[in-house]
């Protein structure tokens, strides 16, 4: 799956939540300020056509764009690239960066507690199961 650009990316989470949708509703969707030129975000989109993130229903000159791919598989597929790219195929390298430096003090006792509740509900004595 290819990386999307930041434009690309910002446009597909527009589609994302709006499921469907012309360029118009894309557009108005955007959080930019000014809005982008309608010729812009037509381009990109078109773009997103030729990578295969976006299909289109044609209704005379006028498409209406859905999604191709989900929100899950992007996510799943940035992951991975990321992984390689920064963390040497390792979610330990991964989550160790992330509790040092970006999980608050709350945040990183909210995540032990969630390991702690996980480990008590997986190791319980075959006696205890009914």
């Amino acid at each position: 799956m290819e990386e999307l650009t930041k434009t690309e990316e910002r446009i597909m989470q527009a589609l994302w939540k709006l499921k469907k949708a012309f360029v118009k509703d894309i557009i108005e969707q955007l959080p930019d300020e000014p809005k982008p030129p309608y010729n812009t975000v037509s381009s990109v989109v078109r773009i997103l056509e030729r990578k295969a993130y976006v299909g289109f229903k044609a209704y005379g000159k006028t498409y209406e764009y859905f999604p191709l791919i989900s929100k899950t598989e992007y996510r799943a597929a940035s992951l991975k690239r990321m992984l390689s790219q920064y963390f040497d195929n390792s979610p330990t390298a991964l989550v160790s960066f992330m509790v040092e430096e970006t999980l608050s003090q709350r945040e990183k006792q909210q995540l032990l507690d969630l390991l702690h509740d996980s480990e008590s509900t997986t190791s319980k004595p075959d006696g205890d199961a009914k």
